[in-house]
Formats: C-alpha cells, structure tokens, sequence
C-alpha cells in the first residue's frame, strides 16, 4: 500500500482507509487504482469476513475526485475516457466483492466519494456527516457506472434529485432517503462501524457470499433458473451450517470455517 492508501488487519476484519487528510481525502487517479487493485485481492482471500472503508482525518470519508488533477488527467474526453476505466474497474471490484463491506463515514461524503459508499453493503455515519453528488457545478456527468449502485441504493428520483440539484443532505434526509443504512453520534460512528463489522465477521461466511450473490441475481431482473433456486439448499451441505446448528443448540458460540 502506498501512502494514499492504508491497509490495516485485525483478525478476519480489513480496514481500507484513504488517506489524503489534507485534501479531505479527495480521490486521485492513483488512489482510484489502489483501491480497486485492493478489493480485488481482498476479494480472492479466503481469510477475509469483512472489510471497512473509511477516510483518514476525522473530517471526511471522501469529496471525491481532486480537481487539482482535472487540468492534466481530466482535461478532455480521451483523458477522462482512460481515468473513467480506472474509477469504473473499481466500483465494479468493491460491487462484485464477496465479502461484505462497511463504510465507515465521518464528515464529507460526496461525489466520488458516494459512489464509493453505495458499493459498499452497509454505511454508517455520524450526525455530522453530509452527501450529496453536486458535479453539475463543475460541468460533470456521472456516467452509467458511476450511476448503478446510487440508482440501486436511492432509486431514481433521489438519484435525480442529488444530481439536478446538487443539493447536500444532511445526515438525518440521508439516512430518510435510504442512503445511509445507520445513524449514530459523531463520537460513536468508528466503533459502531467495526461493531457491525465483527458481528458480521462472526457469522458464517459462505452464507454472506450467497446472500450478497443471490441480492445481485434478483437485481438482474432475469428470472432465476432452477439450478440457481436449487442453489439456495447447497448450505446444508457446508461444515458451518454443521457447526451452526450444532453449537446453537448447545448454546455456544460457533466458530465459522468458511467452508
């Protein structure tokens, strides 16, 4: 991991955290390539339960994209043609990513920085946090992969209205129109966000991967085949759901294998 991206491991849970505290941890061209080269490999480790997504600093998870590189990566289509297949390969990482992700959000989440968030399967924020995708100031489109996981989190009128407006909501409308899963005190949101992330680390893993899975199916819209419902029993043939069911009616704690 270079500096503008730090990597941190306890037990079964990463932490991904961007770290540009001084431009409030705005994206660069760099960064999108890290993060996503990241969630990849975290993607393929089997050892992994779950991933935090934070910024450094205290005052922002991210603003998005730093303009500062506009002027000598983003300067016309062809630029932004090649910087948006790098942000684009990201999000679909962090989308596609067996693995459930948090993202853990004090102060500023915007633009790029939603995009980010709306990948991820949970996002808990403090009451100070604010949102919003205002790129029509700047002249902007956000394109169609940028769009997916906003439109699927918000739905279309939310979605429009972030974007026609570029009005920034507050933490309270954020969390009322379905863009923040839980709304905590400011002093709260890191331990509740890796509360949430070692509870979901403590359940069976195999069984977070099909749910996550069958979620992107039925978003599909095509009907699900009948090798794909059959899918849904294989669970029973795990060694967690041996050692699920077991310890439930010993009253124990289970201690997943992942396998």
């Amino acid at each position: 991991m270079s500096e503008e991206l730090l990597e941190r491991r306890e037990g079964a849970v990463v932490t991904l955290a961007f770290n540009r505290p001084q431009k409030l941890n705005a994206l660069t061209k760099s960064l999108w390539q890290e993060l996503g080269a990241a969630a990849r490999r975290l993607d393929a480790d089997e050892s992994v339960r779950a991933i935090v997504l934070r910024g450094t600093g205290g005052k922002a998870f991210s603003p998005g994209n730093d303009i500062s590189e506009f002027a000598h990566e983003r300067s016309n289509a062809e630029q932004a043609r090649r910087y948006g297949a790098i942000m684009h390969e990201t999000l679909s990482a962090l989308s596609e990513c067996r693995h459930p992700l948090v993202a853990l959000i004090e102060g500023v989440c915007v633009g790029g920085g939603l995009e980010i968030a709306a990948c991820c399967d949970l996002r808990i924020c403090g009451e100070s946090s604010r949102f919003g995708a205002p790129i029509a100031r700047l002249g902007l489109v956000m394109a169609y992969a940028e769009l997916m996981a906003l439109w699927r989190l918000a739905g279309r009128a939310t979605t429009l209205e972030l974007l026609l407006e570029g009005r920034i909501l507050d933490a309270r409308e954020a969390r009322e129109r379905g863009l923040v899963t839980r709304l905590v005190p400011d002093a709260e949101v890191e331990r509740e966000a890796y509360s949430s992330a070692t509870r979901i680390a403590e359940g069976a893993p195999l069984v977070h991967r099909w749910h996550k899975k069958f979620l992107r199916r039925l978003e599909s819209g095509v009907p699900i085949t009948a090798a794909e419902q059959d899918e849904g029993f294989l669970c029973f043939d795990t060694r967690d759901f041996q050692i699920g069911y077991q310890a439930f009616l010993a009253k124990r704690k289970p201690q997943f294998e992942g396998r």
